[in-house]
């Protein structure tokens, strides 16, 4: 919606990674030339760590952008929680080799076929590890298994390992991965943005769309932006992606702090629903509540007076009555009734998820259908 009310070629603040919107950073500039080392060594392992949405995805992207197909032959595997040998099927897959049904041997003994052909033909082999956090320490083993393939002493597969930060923890700290350890030839960390490159980070990103100046962002806008995103690009498309809606929807043409303040005060409301008032209370709780709230049996007046008791004193107030038994059959029922109430108030939750969905998605279509402030006033009069 906001890309067709501004005049915009594309939405340039997509969450999906694309290589076409990377932006230079200072700590993406480092990581661009360790990358750039490693590829001139054509050997070892070079890893890149950073936190969720630091930019390792598109970082990567731009890099294969750059990579002569005809001299390089790149492939990418994003890797998941698999132990050694289903990571070797995995690298197969990715070679366009044949895996199913091959021992573990053959697979080596095919892989390596591969990469000498590629050799010969004049190409050097890189591969590519996303999400190198979910790797187990047997896979690991494996890659470093694959990068001891040479022909007439040279390497003849690369790898690159991407993950979280937790993956340096695990590759530089685990007792079992030292012959790992030493051929890594390089690593960094992706840091997140400083304060003075959102504003060109955001610039740029427009400008890949055709921005011409509108809507134009306020100095204290840039840097509320940060102060929210802390500088990750993730963080940092979020928050704007929802400003240029806001400001579409609101027909801005110049964004402010405060409009700023009023989007981030809307993302923290989504928020506080999603965790805590579309949450069911636990079982348990609703259970102490019912029992808590149950009527209490009270006592009726004896049939004689005084109670034909002879110890008992003619005024003593009754003794207090024992708390009724529980149930187990009504206890279950109401187990029962607590989950059709939870069922129904999912389904009344997705119900509502797909109407805003449909919603905003009829909005985008047609932008005239868009709320106007002057039109909202005129329904509510």
């Amino acid at each position: 919606m906001y890309d067709q009310f501004y005049g915009f070629s594309g939405r340039p603040f997509q969450l999906t990674p694309d290589p076409a919107f990377y932006f230079e950073s200072g700590t993406h500039r480092k990581a661009m030339s360790y990358l750039g080392y490693g590829l001139a060594q054509g050997e070892g392992f070079i890893v890149i760590t950073g936190d969720v949405g630091a930019g390792k995805t598109t970082l990567v992207g731009h890099l294969m952008n750059t990579i002569d197909a005809n001299r390089l032959t790149a492939v990418k595997l994003v890797s998941t929680q698999v132990e050694g040998d289903d990571l070797l099927r995995l690298v197969a897959e990715q070679f366009g080799l044949e895996w199913e049904g091959q021992s573990k041997a053959e697979l080596i003994r095919a892989m390596e076929q591969y990469l000498r052909e590629q050799a010969r033909a004049g190409r050097r082999t890189l591969l590519i590890v996303d999400e190198g956090q979910n790797l187990a320490i047997s896979a690991l083993e494996e890659l470093r298994m694959l990068s001891n393939f040479q022909l007439g002493g040279h390497s003849l597969l690369q790898i690159f390992l991407l993950g979280q930060p937790e993956f340096r923890q695990t590759l530089f700290h685990s007792p079992t991965l030292e012959q790992l350890r030493q051929r890594v030839i390089a690593t960094h960390h992706l840091d997140p943005m400083e304060p003075e490159e959102v504003e060109p980070y955001i610039l740029h990103r427009l400008g890949k769309v055709g921005w011409t100046g509108n809507p134009s962002f306020s100095p204290e806008a840039f840097e509320l932006i940060f102060d929210y995103s802390g500088g990750v690009p993730r963080k940092l498309n979020v928050l704007v992606s929802r400003l240029l809606l806001f400001g579409a929807v609101e027909e801005l043409h110049r964004i402010s702090g405060h409009h700023v303040r009023s989007v981030i005060a809307e993302i923290e409301a989504d928020r506080g629903i999603d965790e805590a008032t579309l949450a069911p209370a636990p079982v348990e709780e609703v259970v102490e509540l019912a029992a808590a709230m149950a009527p209490v049996a009270v006592p009726t007046a004896p049939t004689e007076w005084p109670p034909a008791t002879p110890d008992a004193a003619p005024f003593a107030a009754p003794a207090p009555a024992d708390p009724p038994a529980v149930d187990p059959e009504q206890l279950a029922a109401l187990h029962e009734q607590i989950a059709r109430l939870e069922a129904r108030i999912s389904e009344q939750d997705d119900a509502l998820r797909r109407v805003l969905d449909l919603l905003i998605e009829w909005v985008e279509r047609d932008p005239e259908n868009a709320p106007n402030p002057a039109r909202s006033q005129v329904w509510a009069a």
